[in-house]
């Protein structure tokens, strides 16, 4: 299967990804990273209301195979989660850039949030560099 990489994304190297769409960043987990992860078993993110900040955990996303952290691109307040992605984990992967995403996010300062983001080329080439170790 040929993984994608949308290119209106920016995406972290922990590899959840963010999408905007004026003040509101929809955050999701790249189709690579749910390809390595396996099946997706238990999703746990904050609830609507809850403020993230950049560099702390915002939930965890479990597979078959491991446990993992989820780290926010951008600061702000949820505005909205997935239900259906924690009702039923598994549909992460079906859609991970339409209707797999996590949650949506009401950004603090957008312009400052992603200058350690990378572009879908950077964020390829530093995952498929992983792939071949």
């Amino acid at each position: 299967m040929e993984i994608e990489y949308p290119e209106d994304l920016k995406y972290l190297d922990s590899h959840e990804y963010v999408r905007f769409d004026g003040g509101i960043a929809t955050i999701g987990v790249s189709a690579f990273a749910l390809d390595q992860l396996g099946d997706v078993v238990f999703l746990e993110l904050p609830e609507i209301g809850d403020a993230i900040e950049v560099g702390e955990t915002l939930g965890t996303i479990e597979s078959v195979k491991a446990v993992e952290d989820l780290y926010p691109p951008v600061s702000g307040t949820v505005v909205e989660r997935n239900e259906t992605a924690i009702d039923a984990p598994e549909t992460l992967a079906e859609d991970p850039y339409g209707e797999g995403w996590l949650i949506k996010v009401k950004v603090d300062d957008p312009e400052d949030e992603l200058a350690d983001a990378l572009t879908a080329k950077e964020y390829r080439a530093s995952v498929e560099g992983l792939e071949e170790s």
